[in-house]
């Protein structure tokens, strides 16, 4: 939540206001981390919360360079 509150969140270029914004396959998130942005797309939605290992095939990393939006 603090990610946000400080603006350091986007989806799919626009600012994230509200921590329950919700995500669906196919958008692009965007964190702005201490140690640099993360770019991620979202692939899948996941049934149940799960493992990490799990989590890990619902997005895929992209660099800045990619986005195809």
């Amino acid at each position: 939540m603090a990610l946000i509150a400080e603006g350091a969140v986007r989806l799919n270029r626009c600012r994230v206001e509200k921590p329950a914004h919700g995500v669906r396959p196919g958008d692009v998130l965007t964190l702005v981390l201490p140690g640099g942005p993360r770019v991620v797309r979202v692939l899948a939605e996941a049934l149940r919360r799960g493992p990490a290992p799990e989590a890990r095939l619902l997005y895929e990393e992209i660099s800045p360079e990619r986005l195809d939006l």
